[in-house]
Parts: structure tokens; sequence; C-alpha cells
């Protein structure tokens, strides 16, 4: 009899061990931005960019999940968040007044300072003051982006400003260049990035059939998060424990200087 009791103590704790060993991991679904080069985007098939080498990165150290990294059109990777079925989407910067339904955020993954570029004979004359120097022009924007500030939308809404919005930096560049838009703005190493591109592609003939652009004022300094969905209604039972371990792995990342050499090797310099 006590050889029986044994028997089964040791094999419930044999069955015990060998599920804790073989435990599947929670597998998630992120989505990123597929058209925001240098920092996100899609290119021959697979998502790449600065936010996703630190996020693979922070999602391997993350015990009991797999991650899988989704490329999505921007405004979609919203409308996901906004219905409740996506779970997370990089990188939103904070706005929670005009997207109440992304909460929480993470910490801060980069910084990202956003400026308006013009074409040179917009920028003949000094225009410092944003947005008031600019009534009376179109500026581009990526559609789903909510850049230049309260007072900029007002501008727009009473429609002393128009606001031109299409999908990516390419087509945004391109329209400056022919002179659809006035100015287009935008992160600045985005914008930088992507127009060395387009020279190096010959598709930007700068000077010839497309203007000369010139960095104008800056519009504010912005930080990306890794945002999350507040309308799953407990759908992703996980959430809080991922946020915690996705926020302290960062916070390491930080703090030993990791994260600020990755940018450093990807820009060729400080950010």
């Amino acid at each position: 009899m006590k050889k029986s009791i044994v028997f089964t103590a040791i094999f419930a704790l044999c069955f015990t061990l060998s599920a804790d060993i073989f435990a599947a991991d929670t597998e998630v679904a992120v989505y990123a931005d597929e058209s925001y080069p240098p920092y996100s985007y899609k290119e021959d098939g697979e998502i790449r960019g600065i936010y996703t080498e630190i996020l693979r990165k922070a999602f391997s150290r993350m015990e009991g999940y797999t991650v899988r990294i989704k490329a999505v059109p921007w405004k979609n990777g919203l409308k996901k968040l906004e219905k409740g079925d996506g779970f997370a989407l990089y990188p939103p910067y904070y706005l929670n007044r005009e997207r109440p339904y992304i909460w929480p955020y993470s910490l801060p993954i980069l910084e990202e300072k956003v400026v308006l570029f013009c074409t040179q004979d917009v920028l003949a004359s000094p225009r410092p003051e944003w947005p008031e120097d600019y009534y009376g022009l179109t500026i581009g924007n990526n559609a789903g982006f909510q850049f230049g500030g309260d007072k900029f939308w007002k501008a727009v809404k009473e429609g002393k400003i128009k606001v031109d919005e299409v999908k990516g930096n390419e087509k945004n560049l391109l329209k400056l260049g022919l002179r659809r838009v006035d100015c287009y703005m935008n992160d600045r190493l985005s914008v930088l990035w992507e127009l060395k591109r387009l020279k190096a592609a010959g598709k930007y003939d700068e000077g010839g059939k497309h203007a000369k652009i010139s960095e104008g004022v800056t519009i504010s300094i912005e930080q990306g998060f890794l945002g999350f969905t507040d309308r799953d209604n407990g759908k992703f039972s996980y959430k809080d424990d991922f946020v915690k371990k996705f926020n302290r792995v960062i916070y390491e990342m930080r703090k030993t200087g990791e994260l600020q050499k990755m940018v450093r090797e990807k820009f060729g310099g400080p950010q």
C-alpha cells in the first residue's frame, strides 16, 4: 500500500514537472507600421527598422511569450486597436485625447524630432512661427498620423491651412517634389532616410523634375511607444503581465546603454 502511494506521488510530481517543462508560451501578435522607414517598414516581405530590431530583442527576453510581428498599414493597425481586435501596435506617439482606445502605453522607446520640409521657394522668406506662417499653404501628412498640434488642426478646421494625406514617406515626398503640396511634416530622420533612398534609386531628380527641398521649422519632439488596446474587454487576459515584462526589459536596455548603442549603430551617430 505504501509503495502504491509513493509511486503515485512520484508519478504526479513527474507529470507536474513535465507540464512545466513543455508548457507552451503564450502566442502574441503585435502590429507594426509597414511604411515608416527607417523606424518600421516592410521590405522584400520582411518587417524591418530600428523599432523592429529593438522590439524583437526585447520580446526574445520576455519569459512566457512568443511574439509574432505583423506589418500593416498604419490606419489599419489603429483600427484594430480601436475595435479591440489587435493587442498592440508600434510606434504610436502619446495622443491619449485623440486615441482614447490606446491604453496603456509602454515606456518610451525612442525620441523623434518632427519637422517641416518644404520646397525652397516656399522657404525663400523666413517662416519661423508654426503654424501661423504657413496659413494658405497645403501641408502633406502621412495618413493616420496626428502631427502638428492643436493650433495647427484648429487652423485646418477653419480653412486657414489645407492638409493632403497619402500613405508613406515616398508618396508624400514625391508629391512635395512635384509641388502638389507646399510642405510635408514628419520625423526628421525618417524623411532624410527616404529622400536619400529615392535619390539613389533615381526616383527623385532634385533640381530637375523635382523641386529642391529644405528643412524648415521644428514642430515637436515626440516619443514612440508600444501602444496597447483598451477595447478588448478582457480578451487579452495576459496584457498586464506582458506590459510589465516588456517595460522591465526596455528599462534594462536603456540602463545598460544597449538601446542607445543600437540607435547609434543604425544611424551612424547620436539621434
